[in-house]
């Protein structure tokens, strides 16, 4: 374990309206850091964090209301920046679009030892053109929007969070916690990780469940998928086959196949396990039914079926999947 004797500056510039836990998640997980850091040797201040507006104001204000009051402004840091991490992001601000914003990411990136973003944070460093044949992820429901803004991207939603290089992108807003034990680890070990995920009451690593439990499933569109997915719906404990869509669409296999992948971006096979999985993570989260018959009412078959399908996608057992998401239920007193 390198223990570098001077502090690491890390920098999270906030854009406006954004949640509060994308800025209070790292800024915690840095600071119990630097505690750990000093307990176990003596070293102070590991970690420093500076929260900066991405508009050159003094002032960040989150969704919540609660408003962030930045010391400086991000064109007045004066020490080195080690870790530079872009926190939210808007899709139309004309303030920062005029504040040369992209552009100062893009000119502080080869000054800084690393930088990440935090949810859909990754659209500001892909603007800034840092994120080109990159692999990356965001927030699962804006990433059908990043590869389509940011076509030479390679996104997967599912991840929490990916280093690339030294480029690191996260999915949700929670994760932004991961991904700063992630850089802790990374810079002082897994023992200095390890007494931050504890005395903030974390998962180091979430286990079992290193996703994001967005939706598997593109969006429908006009096409095959949008004519018969209330069939497919009705009917995920039947054959499901190429050949049976096929049939039901009027269509031969080899073309259903071809034009399916195409609208999609999914051979009907892979969409049918990922179509009847969205039906059983919903069934485990609202009904009454045990796993078995969920299992066989989604066509899945069996439970060593469904959990086999479950881990290859979601990296969570459909067990776990129900403790963590089931529906609370009101519990009267006597």
């Amino acid at each position: 374990m390198d223990i570098s004797v001077h502090s690491k500056l890390v920098v999270i510039v906030a854009f406006p309206d954004l949640p509060l836990l994308e800025i209070a998640g790292p800024g915690d997980v840095f600071f119990q850091a630097s505690k750990a850091v000093y307990e176990k040797t003596g070293i102070e201040n590991a970690y420093k964090v500076l929260v900066v507006a991405a508009d050159r104001s003094d002032k960040v204000v989150t969704r919540s209301g609660i408003t962030i009051s930045s010391p400086v402004m991000r064109d007045n840091i004066q020490e080195p920046i080690d870790t530079l991490i872009i926190a939210g992001y808007n899709f139309e601000n004309p303030v920062i679009e005029a504040s040369d914003f992209y552009q100062w990411v893009s000119e502080m990136y080869p000054r800084v030892r690393r930088i990440g973003s935090i949810c859909v944070g990754t659209f500001a460093l892909a603007k800034a053109g840092l994120l080109n044949d990159k692999n990356v992820t965001t927030h699962w429901e804006k990433a059908s929007r990043l590869l389509r803004d940011f076509p030479g991207l390679h996104v997967d939603s599912s991840q929490l969070f990916i280093k690339d290089g030294n480029i690191y992108t996260s999915g949700g807003v929670s994760s932004a916690t991961d991904l700063s034990l992630a850089l802790v680890e990374e810079d002082y070990g897994r023992d200095i990780a390890v007494s931050v995920a504890r005395h903030l009451v974390l998962y180091l690593k979430r286990p079992g469940y290193q996703s994001q439990f967005g939706d598997l499933l593109p969006e429908p569109e006009i096409g095959i998928f949008s004519k018969i997915q209330d069939w497919m719906v009705a009917n995920l404990d039947k054959d499901l086959s190429v050949e049976q869509l096929a049939l039901h669409s009027n269509m031969s296999p080899r073309n259903f196949a071809r034009v399916f992948l195409k609208e999609t971006g999914l051979t009907p096979a892979k969409f049918v396990e990922k179509l009847r999985m969205e039906m059983a993570r919903k069934l485990l989260e609202e009904s009454d039914l045990n796993m078995e018959q969920i299992a066989v009412k989604t066509g899945l078959q069996s439970l060593v079926s469904m959990r086999r399908v479950f881990l290859r996608n979601l990296m969570i057992t459909p067990s776990d999947y129900k403790r963590m998401f089931r529906t609370s239920k009101t519990v009267e007193f006597a």
